[in-house]
């Protein structure tokens, strides 16, 4: 059975980076920083220094210098990544990218149309996956009214697939709903993702043909960001359960209106077919982006656990018995979005560290050290 605790109100400039939890991006600003990234390096990694407390990396590799780059995924050879992205004279929603491990120009996989989220490799390399609006319209569906407070919007995104030059691309789960944050498991034989279909925003899985769709929670709360672990026995993902009557109400009552209140979330696993959930954090925090180490052991994640004014997202390790708290990262700003590549040498995440105006949000490659003296 799924535990609950009683949670502070965090900030709304908290709530505001939260928002990229959701598989989507938070607005541009282009102020200028004092380390602003000159424009021949637009396209050419360059080398950061781990920051003091990273003794997890060997090394760091900056991949991305413009606008807003997150959710990046490996592909399962561990050479290319999948992301998404919004930069300023682009397109005005986030769409698909793809990048080689040794940086480069990014290149648009997605359609270019409405707006895309949460990308991802099929493990042999011959599709990728990710959601979409397009069918719904060419133009960018508009952002929550923010008189409710701040609302992210659940948009009609359907999940697709396509070959991994953005050709072919076809329809694989579609509902009048939100179907988005699906991710594969390793073997290839399961995707499983997020919608509220059902009434409720719940995690199911299916086949890779879009066949044998399953329920795996029905808590009535937020069950999202899943992903299988190294041997595809477990699923970890980040989730809110309302606490009280008012909560559920307030729940209830805004995802009626496609539109959910960010705040509080925790880390949960459970068995493949959604049996044996286990909550591994209860901080009060803003806990999501799990995903599992290498060893299928522990987890590693985001959070502003540290931070009491709640803008500060650092990367943390757990074991799957909520024990062994780590943190990773010591970034002043935003870290989120980590996934070790197959072979576990390496680790991808996003930051806002050496940003080129507010909110500039970048991909960095480490170089994992997992057994440390």
């Amino acid at each position: 059975m799924k535990t609950r605790s009683m949670a502070r109100t965090r900030s709304t400039a908290a709530l505001a980076v939260v928002l990229l939890a959701g598989c989507t991006q938070a607005e541009e600003t282009p102020e200028a920083a004092p380390d602003a990234v000159e424009p021949n390096q637009a396209s050419n990694p360059v080398t950061r220094e781990p920051l003091p407390g990273e003794r997890r990396f060997a090394s760091l590799v900056q991949l991305t210098f413009e606008g807003e780059n997150a959710e990046a995924y490996f592909s399962g050879d561990g050479q290319r990544l999948i992301f998404q992205r919004r930069h300023q004279g682009e397109y005005e929603c986030d769409q698909i990218f793809t990048i080689g491990v040794e940086g480069g120009a990014p290149t648009l996989v997605s359609t270019g149309l409405g707006r895309t989220t949460c990308s991802y490799y099929f493990p042999n390399g011959e599709r990728i996956l990710y959601s979409s609006t397009h069918l719904h319209g060419d133009a960018c569906p508009p952002p929550p009214d923010f008189s409710r407070g701040y609302v992210w919007a659940l948009y009609d995104f359907d999940i697709f697939t396509a070959r991994p030059d953005g050709s072919d691309v076809q329809v694989l789960y579609q509902t009048d709903s939100y179907d988005a944050e699906a991710t594969i498991s390793r073997d290839g034989s399961r995707i499983v993702f997020t919608s509220n279909s059902g009434g409720d925003l719940d995690i199911y899985s299916m086949n890779p043909d879009g066949s044998d769709v399953r329920q795996l929670t029905d808590a009535p709360g937020y069950d999202g960001g899943p992903f299988f672990s190294p041997d595809g026995s477990k699923i970890v993902y980040r989730a809110r359960y309302p606490e009280d009557p008012e909560e559920l109400a307030d729940y209830q009552r805004l995802l009626a209106q496609n539109l959910v209140r960010p705040g509080v979330l925790d880390i949960y696993v459970m068995d493949a077919d959604g049996s044996n959930q286990v909550r591994l954090t209860d901080n009060d925090a803003a806990n999501f982006a799990p995903y599992f180490h290498p060893s299928g052991e522990k987890v590693i994640f985001a959070s502003n656990l540290n931070d009491a004014s709640g803008r500060n997202f650092d990367l943390f390790m757990v074991n799957l018995d909520g024990t062994g708290l780590e943190q990773v990262t010591f970034g002043d700003d935003f870290e989120s979005f980590p996934m070790f590549t197959p072979d576990g040498k390496h680790l991808v995440f996003a930051s806002n560290r050496h940003g080129s105006h507010e909110g500039n949000t970048n991909l960095f490659l480490a170089e994992w050290i997992d057994d440390l003296p």
